[in-house]
């Protein structure tokens, strides 16, 4: 059975400025290897299983998504452009619809660009696990907890369908801290990778009878779409009419065929930059560096620089990020309200 890898290529990883941009955001960046984070997507997806990968993205990434594939040879056989974001539901249905169009008897594998998968083999063999139920199914991949995290949305295992892949319970969003820890001494829960495995057929059934309104408008953009080579631009006018809601909303946690398949794949979301400073290589002293960076009598700093030298000096538990966009200093604990400086930057070149 092939698998008909599409890419969701959205999000804007405020949490990561000024490395992310809106002009280029985290997957469109090497973070976590030498690859840029939508190639290590299109790669791990590729090889005689899978067919060559369809790119969802915003309209002014399209040169980004193109190259960046290219330059690795996965070129895609379709880029589908958004003219503005609709969620997901919306993301689903137009897989689905361009899915049967390409090869209605592929699996879809509908994954974000921008997530890390230290373990593709691994990854694979799930996939292979899962294909089966994932005629009758929509699978979602479940990550086995490694620790009570509460920044992920939960998935509760119920009866067994096949090997690996059992009946969707339900779903739980994010948790406090106590019951993130009932949940991980349980054993019957799983984190929420947002990742999708399911037939055309079947997405779009679910989809026309839990939103029926998002099925219209995505057919109707993509009828309408501008066309030129392999990139079609959903039509602007129709899209509009699309509801604005999650695939998890939408589709997962209400219809009868939602079925999960946990995985011990290596899997992170580079949210932050906690997350890039956990997952990246490290000196002696636990610093993460790249570019022109120097540091002297420095524990635990995550330094990045793209342009001038930048020099830490008897810190610690720090973040500096600087590149033409901006420069953000901050403690590694305070890396979530990273966002907050995207916000006001934005803010200043719109008075600007």
């Amino acid at each position: 059975m092939k698998i008909l890898p599409v890419i969701m290529s959205g999000g804007s990883g405020t949490r990561l400025w000024p490395l992310s941009t809106p002009e280029q955001p985290k997957q469109f960046h090497a973070l976590a290897t030498q690859h840029t984070m939508i190639q290590e997507t299109a790669i791990r997806l590729s090889g005689e299983d899978f067919l060559k990968p369809v790119v969802i993205c915003g309209l002014t990434h399209e040169p980004l998504a193109k190259a960046q594939l290219d330059a690795v040879g996965l070129s895609p056989q379709a880029v589908i452009l958004e003219p503005f974001a609709r969620n997901t539901a919306a993301v689903a249905a137009v897989a689905a619809l361009v899915g049967q169009e390409l090869d209605p008897e592929a699996l879809i594998l509908l994954v974000p660009a921008d997530h890390v998968i230290a373990k593709p083999e691994d990854f694979k063999a799930v996939i292979a696990r899962a294909a089966s139920s994932a005629e009758e199914n929509i699978i979602t991949f479940g990550i086995k907890p490694n620790g009570p995290e509460t920044g992920f949305g939960y998935i509760q295992r119920g009866d067994a369908i096949s090997p690996g892949v059992y009946a969707v319970k339900r779903f739980l969003e994010k948790p406090n801290l106590e019951a993130a820890k009932a949940y991980v001494a349980d054993g019957g829960y799983d984190w929420n990778a947002g990742i999708f495995l399911f037939s055309p057929k079947v997405m779009l059934e679910e989809v026309s009878l839990h939103e029926p309104m998002v099925l219209e408008a995505s057919q109707n953009a993509l009828r309408q779409a501008a066309i030129n080579g392999a990139t079609r631009l959903l039509d602007p006018e129709s899209f509009a009419e699309c509801p604005s809601i999650s695939v998890d909303y939408a589709i997962m946690e209400r219809t009868s065929r939602a079925a999960t398949a946990p995985c011990d794949i290596g899997w992170a979301d580079l949210g932050g930059f906690a997350e890039l400073w956990r997952l990246g290589d490290k000196d002696d002293a636990g610093n993460h560096a790249r570019g022109s960076a120097i540091l002297i009598d420095s524990q635990n700093c995550l330094v990045r620089s793209e342009n001038v030298p930048v020099a830490i000096i008897g810190l610690s538990d720090l973040i500096v990020i600087s590149t033409a966009s901006g420069i953000v200093v901050a403690p590694i604990s305070r890396a979530q309200d990273v966002k907050l400086a995207a916000e006001a930057a934005k803010k200043l070149r719109e008075i600007s």
